[in-house]
């Protein structure tokens, strides 16, 4: 499993737009067929909120991806 880290620009980014960001989506609409296709964990619980709002802090995973959330 790979793993990277995601540095905040802002308190917090949504979702779709942190995957497409991260480049595990190659887009925002890709992002959020990812996340209602059920592929798309937040601290290990499964996320459908297309719009969640990600804080540092928090993990997500996706795709065999996980994404470590660091404050800005």
């Amino acid at each position: 499993m790979n793993e990277l880290q995601f540095q905040l620009k802002a308190d917090h980014v949504e979702l779709c737009t942190l995957l497409k960001l991260s480049g595990i989506a190659d887009s925002g609409g890709q992002g959020k067929h990812l996340v209602a296709d059920g592929e798309v964990t937040v601290d290990g619980r499964p996320e459908s909120r297309k719009a969640a709002k990600i804080r540092a802090g928090q993990t997500v995973r996706c795709r065999g991806i996980t994404l470590h959330i660091l404050a800005r």
